[in-house]
């Protein structure tokens, strides 16, 4: 849960970050005066607006989606633990192997 934690909280930095320089471009004094800008201001921030809820909603589902693999494979583990065992056992023989032949 740490990693979507991690991911949802990159995410709302960069769309942040963006959101900053683009208000530091259009926020400029000599630019007020303009009502193109200020009308190109209003869109830019609602659609940044709409970016931060899609980011949000994007990082819930892949949360979402990582627990849903997390909780299926704790089921197959609990399920079968004697597959689980055999194919630990056969990947630790087989890096073993790997390593004794340096």
């Amino acid at each position: 849960m740490s990693a979507s934690n991690n991911l949802e909280a990159a995410a709302n930095a960069v769309v942040e970050d963006i959101a900053s320089d683009v208000k530091g471009v259009l926020g400029g004094k000599d630019l007020e005066s303009n009502p193109q800008i200020r009308a190109l201001r209003q869109r830019v921030e609602a659609k940044l607006a709409i970016a931060r809820e899609l980011a949000a909603e994007k990082s819930k589902i892949a949360a979402k989606k990582a627990k849903d693999a997390a909780s299926t494979a704790n089921a197959y583990a609990h399920d079968e633990p004697w597959q689980i065992a055999a194919g630990a056992l056969a990947v630790g023989v087989l890096v073993g192997l790997l390593l004794g032949r340096r």
